[in-house]
């Protein structure tokens, strides 16, 4: 017999939120393939910092210096511009959270 809260619950909603963490050295989302961090996983960062934004920043830069290093790797002809990867990694982090 099914218990009361899993019958009504739609399968979709029961899933676990996939987390939208970074395939290196390509920094690709390995859920949905978009550059890293994606939509989905600033807000989840967002989330999980959301008291304590100066660490979300130095989570980030770090993922900025080893983003850097292997996205350079990669691609060194044209190398990543250093202001794409300063937009894609950490100026989003100092933007207050939309409501």
């Amino acid at each position: 017999m099914a218990t009361p809260h899993t019958s009504a619950v739609p399968d979709r909603q029961r899933r676990a939120v996939r987390p939208h963490v970074p395939m290196r050295p390509l920094w690709l989302c390995r859920v949905c393939a978009a550059a890293w961090p994606c939509p989905p996983a600033r807000l989840l960062l967002g989330m999980e910092y959301r008291r304590d934004r100066v660490g979300l920043s130095v989570y980030m830069a770090g993922c900025l210096f080893d983003a850097t290093a292997d996205l350079i790797k990669l691609n060194p002809n044209p190398a990543p511009s250093p202001a794409d990867l300063f937009e894609r990694f950490l100026a989003w982090t100092a933007r207050p959270p939309r409501r």
